[in-house]
């Protein structure tokens, strides 16, 4: 029987043999070790076996903490909460005796991203991160992060093993999303198995496991880092500095199991080609492991290592090996497949023998591994020498709020940022004190900062399993560039450190004054806003620039605000002006008399805006990322309410209690005809929409606003035959995974306040063109000539591109439709474009209905 059928039928035994049977520990434990009996099983703990339930959050922590109170080789650790305030746990395993010096390890590995230290690379121990489960929904992982933490805490064979290594064992990398699936598979279980995929057990509801609180995707946030789960993992891996991390993860049912290298062809070109030579020597030992249980797997001709914002990529470009593993997945129990039922046991199984495949690979490769991580931290220096570039700075005259979060951001990299302390301009761009700063790239983070500033435009390979370009001060929309002379050199500047504050705002004058105003270029500008309306005071928005008469200059978009009808004092009024301010950072000037310069005052230039009460359509077709990417941002970090409407529910819904309604991208043919004449007759009474990529699709085939796209044109129709091995490739180059693109805004606009130049940085990840309006008036934003900026888009699709429209509005009756054909909010880092979306919400009402025609 040849090797290949042989991996078949056994496969078939097993998982055939699972399907039914009650799980043992035994069958997933590695023969020839003996197991410490003071050190409990998983089944001791959570009452089942493993593979029998899904163990929830609370189950798995509870594990955890068990192991580590009768292991003298585990520590457990809660690094931080999630949003709903489950706790991040990490195990330290070891020895007993690296534990007692466990400072002391650490430190010294520090000196492996110094390139002048001197490291015992002989004798130093290596580390190993285990990771599982960062999408809630691919459960196998999590499940066999409970046989992981006991066979690394009680197998007596493995001792002297721990002496050389550490393990930083992360059971549940997404807490909130494992606990939402645990308990919908378990809910819906029969005790006697259906391996029916049509069973609501395989089925999730919407907004399904995979994601955390907020839907977004923690897989893409490690660069970003934007999520509580994310910062205090990434503040764990800078204090330990890995050599390998593993990633476990899930793939469709009918697959087998991938393990890294991805194609070759799709590394980043900052992670060295050893970095790929080392996986792949790793992946021997991952299909040494798995032959030897009959799974079939493969490796080389899936996913790729190019964005540095996932799990497994993220340590490529810090002198670390990251590991993907996608296991088949059963979902729930058991499922039908192409090779016979898929038991949850089975999909346990080979990401626990994965995890022991990386032990031993450790174990064997440790000198060589760390030998690797102090040559990359070399080689970063010699880089550095040879770059003419020594720093990067970057900065908006008109807004701290968005500097600060990209410093924040970079600072959570163990990196060296520093703060502007004068006024300078560089190739005629000015930077102001405390609103830039600068970044110097003679640091161990070399490959990493260039990362976050490259624009690049040529690429080996044409396809990308993710975005292929973040150049983070784009994403900002921030003035930056790329300095030659040393940081001390150029200008006064001041280190920080993390856990820098946003500074603080203050109201400029006294109590009791005129009225006062406010400029719209802050990023909190909406907080403040919103925050007034809510108590109740006068907010207007002013359509021209006003001139106070001490002499400060505004904008249009500024923001008048004064007490109204509030029956509050002077001094109460002055107050709350002060603290929101405060937090908001934001300067709130008084103004003497209504006698000002440029516009009055009293001037009908000057809207009286409502406050906006929200709902955001979610469930049916519509994204759960892009509802919970306007969820995020209103909720956290802009303090406005936000109804989440199902769309079935929209029909016995009274619309009129809200005057915003926000359309994600997504389906909704499910609101029919009589949602679509609903929907159409609350924007007709005055109500704002804001919608989103298909969603404008929808409109337009039912008659609320007018949006109209370009067909795709087909490449050499001419062409008659063409090579079947070569589909795949032809057709994924065409995808636009995500790139950056110039566009131009209309700043006199009320969707434009805020910015002060029309160029603006904008992403998008799809191939949905959208015509401008007849009406020239009617779009605000529209793609350039020339309008790529970062990242990859095939030629066809980039002619396509040229000059359409960004944003269209559309008048329906008294009200307006915002059309955006990309993602303002993209991942919760595109800060650049986050105004756009708020001034729809804020301004929607008070552009001139001639210009939405």
């Amino acid at each position: 029987m040849n090797t290949r059928l042989f991996s078949l039928v056994t496969l078939m035994l097993l998982i055939l043999g699972q399907a039914n049977a009650q799980n043992k520990l035994s069958d997933y434990l590695p023969e020839g070790y003996t197991y410490d009996p003071s050190v409990p099983t998983p089944k001791e703990v959570l009452g089942f076996e493993v593979g029998d339930w899904h163990a929830t959050h609370d189950q798995v922590v509870n594990y955890m903490k068990a192991v580590a109170e009768a292991s003298d080789r585990v520590t457990f650790e809660i690094i931080g909460r999630t949003y709903e305030m489950r706790p991040q746990t990490v195990l330290t395993i070891t020895s007993p005796a690296n534990h007692g010096r466990i400072d002391e390890i650490r430190e010294e590995r520090k000196k492996l991203r110094d390139p002048d230290a001197s490291v015992d690379l002989e004798n130093i121990p290596l580390v190993m991160w285990a990771g599982y489960s960062v999408h809630g929904n691919e459960p196998s992982a999590v499940n066999a992060a409970l046989l992981a933490a006991y066979h690394f805490a009680a197998a007596n064979e493995v001792a002297d093993d721990l002496e050389n290594i550490v393990i930083l064992l992360d059971p549940a990398m997404n807490p909130d999303g494992v606990n939402r699936f645990a308990s919908w598979v378990n809910t819906h279980k029969s005790y006697t198995l259906n391996a029916d995929p049509n069973s609501r057990e395989f089925n999730e509801a919407w907004p399904r496991g995979r994601t955390n609180h907020y839907w977004f995707d923690l897989n893409r946030d490690w660069l970003p880092a934007q999520h509580p789960e994310s910062r205090n993992r990434v503040a764990k891996f800078q204090d330990w500095y890995p050599n390998i991390q593993l990633d476990h993860h899930e793939m469709g049912t009918n697959s087998t199991f991938f393990f890294q290298p991805g194609i070759p062809a799709r590394n980043h070109p900052l992670t060295p080609k050893k970095n790929f030579t080392l996986t792949e020597k790793i992946g021997q030992y991952h299909a040494k492991f798995l032959d030897k249980i009959g799974s079939l797997y493969y490796s080389q001709e899936s996913f790729d290592d190019f964005y540095y914002g996932k799990g497994s990529t993220y340590p490529d470009v810090q002198g670390s090996i990251g590991i993907l593993f996608e296991q088949a997945s059963s979902r729930g129990h058991v499922q039908e497949s192409i090779y016979g039922p898929l038991t949850f046991a089975f999909t346990i199984k080979n990401q626990f023998v994965t995890t022991l495949s990386s032990f031993e690979a450790a174990k064997e490769m440790r000198v060589e591994l760390n030998t690797y991580m102090k040559d990359f931290y070399r080689q970063v220096k010699s880089e550095y020498e040879e770059d003419s570039n020594k720093a990067y700075i970057f900065g908006a005259t008109e807004d701290a709020g968005r500097t600060f979060h990209l410093a924040d951001m970079i600072l959570q990299h163990d990196t060296e940022v520093f703060s502007l302390q004068e006024d300078i301009t560089v190739n005629g761009v000015e930077f102001k004190k405390d609103k830039a700063f600068i970044v110097p790239l003679n640091q161990p983070q070399y490959r990493l900062i260039k990362s976050m500033f490259e624009t690049r435009t040529t690429f080996e390979d044409s396809l990308f399993y993710d975005v292929s370009a973040w150049t983070m001060p784009m994403a900002f929309n921030l003035d930056f560039m790329a300095l030659s002379s040393r940081i001390l050199n150029l200008a006064s500047v001041e280190k920080v450190s993390k856990g820098l504050q946003l500074q603080e705002g203050k109201v400029i004058g006294e109590s009791g004054a005129f009225s006062y105003i406010f400029a719209w270029g802050e990023y909190y500008a909406p907080k403040a806003l919103y925050a007034l309306m809510d108590k109740g005071y006068l907010t207007r928005v002013a359509h021209e620039e006003i001139t106070t008469p001490e002499g400060v200059k505004m904008g249009r978009g500024s923001i008048l605000v004064s007490k109204g009808q509030s029956k509050v004092s002077d001094e109460s009024f002055f107050e709350d002006l002060q603290s929101i301010a405060k937090e908001s950072g934001i300067e709130i000037h008084a103004i003497s008399t209504g006698y000002t310069k440029g516009v009055n005052v009293g001037s009908p230039s000057i809207d009286v805006l409502e406050k906006p009460v929200v709902a955001i359509f979610v469930e049916g077709g519509v994204s759960s990322a892009e509802a919970g990417e306007t969820w995020h941002l209103l909720d956290q970090r802009f303090e406005i309410p936000a109804t989440l409407l199902p769309v079935d529910r929209s029909g016995s819904v009274d619309l009129s209690r809200y005057n915003v309604i926000v359309m994600p991208n997504g389906n909704y043919n499910s609101l029919g005809k009589s949602g679509a004449d609903k929907l159409k007759d609350w924007v007709s009474s005055g109500g704002t929409l804001i919608a989103r990529g298909y969603a404008l699709t929808w409109l337009n085939n039912n008659g609320i606003g007018s949006f109209s796209f370009k067909n795709s044109k087909e490449e050499d129709t001419d062409t008659i035959q063409k090579s079947y091995a070569d589909y795949s490739r032809a057709t994924g180059a065409k995808v636009t995974g995500g790139a950056i693109f110039n566009a131009k805004l209309d700043i006199t606009h009320p969707i434009g306040y805020g910015y002060t130049k029309p160029e603006l940085y904008t992403f998008r990840n799809g191939n949905l063109f959208m015509e401008p309006a007849g009406n020239p008036y009617a779009n605000p934003m529209v793609y350039t000539s020339s309008p790529l900026a970062s990242g990859y888009v095939h030629p066809t699709n980039l002619e396509e591109l040229k000059d359409t429209g960004a944003i269209r509005l559309a008048a329906q009756g008294r009200g307006k439709v915002i059309g955006f054909v990309d993602n303002p909010n993209f991942r919760a880092f595109w800060f650049g474009t986050n105004k756009l979306f708020m001034n729809a919400m804020f301004f929607g009402q008070t552009i001139n209905s001639g210009t939405a025609r």
